[in-house]
């Protein structure tokens, strides 16, 4: 016969099931298949334990994801600066945040699902100040900076995530460019018939743009008077 906490704690029966392993398991499934996939049923089947189990670690469903939610702000939060330049070290957080929005899609759609993407984002973005701080950009200057290369790194995800997604490409880009689509250049044809090396074509673009952020004298987002333009009312409001 059961104890009284064996049968309080059905988990305990198998003996070395904790909060951790549950979270663990969680993310890999989401990971796999996304939030819709996150039953306790079947996580309880990735485990090999009783719902039960689950429930007494994480709670119900929703308390689950809220955990996983929080779990995953913590992983995107861990970036550290590489490179003996700020303009380097500027574009190792560009990378890194890179590789962890595309690391974790499905988690970070969750994070946008429940409002925090702000949140999730700010850890990078206090990183990006610092770096800006270091190479000599202050107010308005340094906050175009940080937005830009964020902005950056988000657009470059999203369009590579729709080129995955797309469907075949008929004609594709080795048929539409030739000799006169190209102006003449075919090497710039060539080039432009194969296919992308996303990482380097990020590499490439994320150098420029930082080149030009820390460079001499750009004028900053706004209408030449140190003031940013307000998106929804026009420059200088």
């Amino acid at each position: 016969m059961k104890s009284e906490e064996t049968r309080t704690h059905p988990d305990r029966e198998r003996g070395h099931l904790d909060r951790e392993q549950v979270l663990a398991a969680a993310t890999a499934l989401v990971k796999r298949h996304g939030p819709g996939a996150l039953t306790m049923r079947r996580l309880a089947a990735e485990l090999g334990t009783a719902v039960t189990s689950i429930y007494w670690h994480v709670g119900n469903r929703e308390s689950l994801l809220d955990a996983l939610v929080e779990r995953t702000l913590a992983d995107l939060g861990a970036i550290r600066p590489t490179g003996r330049t700020p303009a380097r070290r500027i574009v190792s957080v560009a990378r890194a945040l890179r590789r962890q929005l595309r690391g974790h899609p499905h988690l970070v759609a969750m994070v946008h699902e429940r409002g925090l993407t702000e949140r999730m984002f700010l850890p990078a973005q206090q990183v990006l100040v610092h770096e800006v701080h270091a190479a000599g950009l202050r107010g308005t200057r340094a906050a175009d900076a940080v937005r830009a290369v964020q902005v950056h790194v988000v657009g470059h995800v999203l369009v590579e995530r729709y080129r995955e997604r797309a469907p075949v490409q008929r004609p594709g880009e080795e048929e539409l460019w030739g000799a006169q689509t190209a102006e003449q250049d075919p090497a710039l044809a060539r080039a432009l018939a194969r296919p992308a090396d996303p990482e380097a074509l990020f590499t490439m673009s994320v150098n420029a743009l930082v080149s030009g952020l820390l460079g001499p004298g750009p004028a900053p987002a706004g209408d030449g008077t140190g003031h940013s333009a307000d998106p929804r009312t026009g420059p200088g409001t």
